[in-house]
């Protein structure tokens, strides 16, 4: 992940195989690949927590694929599996060293709230959560306070992985 810009404090650089396999594989959990001309351009992970949560994480973009609209279309993917898996809200948790991409979540609907996050590594200082409600009808993708579209025949192809 340090080729995709990350800071060397996060998690990520104590990220383990393992604990991969927990996130991504668990039941009900999964994710998507974000690919353009052959090259992952980006990855987002999901996972269940309790009934009413699908908690988002391990999002990620390639620096030459940021402002694209790749971030936005993972993070619409993993919101459209919550509303079809009947969550009522998705949660993700921003690392203290990586506070930068808040006013992206901003954009897309994600509010700050002072719930603790689940999953914070226990290394790390603790995260910014925030959350965003779908009881609301959702915009069109390109449409609301994400911005525009992007163009259609440049948009990276999502791949599931479950």
């Amino acid at each position: 992940m340090m080729a995709a810009g990350m800071d060397p404090r996060s998690s990520w650089t104590r990220t383990t195989p393992a604990d991969l396999e927990r996130s991504l594989l668990a039941p009900g959990s999964g994710g998507f690949l974000a690919v353009g001309a052959g090259e992952v351009l980006g990855c987002v992970g999901y996972r269940p927590d309790g009934d009413r949560t699908l908690t988002l994480n391990k999002l990620a973009t390639v620096p030459q694929a940021r402002r694209l609209g790749v971030g936005r279309a993972l993070v619409r993917e993993v919101e459209h599996v919550a509303r079809m898996g009947g969550y009522e809200r998705v949660l993700l948790a921003v690392s203290q060293f990586n506070l930068g991409v808040l006013p992206f979540y901003d954009r897309l609907g994600y509010t700050v709230t002072d719930e603790p996050y689940a999953h914070a590594h226990p290394c790390s200082p603790a995260p910014v959560v925030l959350v965003k409600s779908l009881l609301s009808p959702s915009p069109p993708v390109g449409e609301g306070r994400g911005g525009g579209a992007c163009d259609p025949h440049s948009r990276p192809t999502l791949t599931e992985e479950t």
